[in-house]
């Protein structure tokens, strides 16, 4: 277990102290997803470093000097060996890959990153830090995937349903395609409430804080894309689902260079979000949907991705239909369900950029739950109905559900409690980690 979150110069000096019988994974980043990832190779004795930009409440608790401050719930994990700091590539790209490559230097060895979050995945690829491997597509693909308006133009091709969406001709120079429409004709064809989204997100969410904006009126629509323009975004407009609650899926998939017919994959229905409606997943349950699976894996094989990904759906009340929202490139936060349910995605990405191997058993009924999110929900929410049984909630405050039935957790595990301790140490002092995945 790393006793410490380091900083980057004590990280180089431990690692240089230790041996490595194969390649580490790096991990970025170090909270909930990376964690779950952490797990899902540590399971397979794949040692992993965790590497996430510094920052919180202090070092505190056990370690030594070169402890530095991080709110992260991986680095007390006893799946990850060693845990420090990296420059965060958003604000120095060229000093992350000098970190990087430091670190591996330190290492003796080769390793494998693993990106959790997007500005991790794309600055791995756009860094190629040396004594790296990846086991996904590079940048060029990547931005091919998680370019909306390519994604929305990939579906249209080939079928694949997806919302209403009309790029606007106000930032179209700021755009990779031609616009469809201007803000008065996208207003007339979708009315109100509608949507906006940006063709790509990282500049979106730094300029506005979020990666999609909710406009109630003309006024506020014409605001937004105004300020998008003048900030060189290309937006969209999108009409608003009416989403039928509780049948939001997504495609969890490990895809090789081989391509999308040797996909390793589960459908996962996000059945309970917290906040309810717009929030994030507590609740995914495996489903049997195989249009979901085949169309996923038809717009990843068009763009010629290989990696980890989530292909978002959302069922449209109104069209009667599954529509496709979005593709994360890279582990998500209950990436945990996949590797329950016996497709170990981290580990057969990792099995493919090295001399390990892996193979499936068989994919079977599985539910994870991310208790944090899912009691407060409970407890906060007066419509919402506990879907969890009694004999699921004895086997959680037991620990049996490690060895028995059909649900896993995000974080709680009684033989891995580093975690979740730390997260009872931070849960209740006034700030907030940069991440909630």
């Amino acid at each position: 277990m790393a006793d410490r979150f380091r900083s980057t110069e004590g990280l180089i000096d431990a690692l240089a102290a230790a041996e490595f019988d194969r390649p580490p994974a790096l991990v970025s980043n170090a909270h909930i997803t990376g964690l779950g990832v952490a797990r899902a190779l540590d399971a397979h004795d794949v040692p992993v470093v965790a590497l996430d930009r510094a920052g919180g409440a202090g070092a505190g608790g056990a370690g030594g000097g070169d402890a530095v401050a991080h709110d992260g719930l991986a680095p007390p994990s006893d799946a990850v060996d060693f845990a420090g700091a990296v420059t965060y590539p958003l604000d120095d790209l060229d000093g992350f890959r000098e970190d990087v490559e430091s670190i591996v230097d330190a290492a003796g060895t080769e390793a494998v990153a693993f990106g959790c979050m997007d500005e991790w995945v794309l600055s791995y690829a756009e860094a190629d830090p040396d004594g790296v491997r990846l086991p996904f597509a590079g940048s060029d693909t990547l931005d091919d995937v998680l370019n909306k308006s390519a994604l929305y133009a990939t579906c249209e091709a080939l079928g694949v349903p997806y919302p209403e969406t009309y790029r606007l001709a106000e930032t179209a120079a700021s755009g990779t395609r031609e616009a469809d429409a201007t803000v008065e004709e996208a207003a007339d064809a979708l009315g109100f409430p509608l949507v906006v989204k940006p063709e790509l997100k990282r500049d979106f969410e730094e300029a506005f804080g979020t990666n999609v904006i909710e406009v109630a009126d003309r006024g506020e629509f014409a605001d937004v894309v105004a300020a998008a323009s003048e900030e060189g975004i290309a937006v969209m407009a999108q009409k608003r689902v009416d989403i039928a609650t509780g049948r939001d899926h997504s495609l969890a998939s490990y895809v090789p260079p081989s391509g999308s017919d040797d996909a390793l994959a589960v459908v996962g229905n996000a059945a309970v979000r917290y906040p309810r409606n717009f929030g994030t997943s507590c609740l995914v349950e495996t489903a049997d949907e195989p249009a979901i699976e085949e169309r996923a894996l038809a717009v990843l094989d068009d763009a010629g991705y290989h990696g980890i990904s989530e292909a978002e759906f959302v069922y449209d009340d109104d069209r009667g239909e599954f529509l496709l929202l979005d593709v994360n490139t890279r582990p998500w936060k209950w990436i945990g369900m996949p590797v329950a349910a016996g497709a170990n995605l981290p580990m057969a990405a990792y099995a493919a950029v090295t001399d390990a191997t892996y193979e499936s058993e068989g994919v079977e009924p599985t539910r994870w739950v991310y208790l944090r999110d899912y009691l407060s929900l409970l407890g906060g929410d007066d419509a919402f109905w506990d879907q969890l049984s009694a004999a699921d909630w004895r086997r959680l405050v037991s620990g049996a559900f490690e060895r028995e039935g059909n649900l896993t957790t995000g974080v709680y595990r009684p033989s891995d409690p580093g975690p979740a301790a730390k997260l009872f140490e931070t849960e209740f002092v006034d700030r907030e980690y940069y991440c909630s995945c």
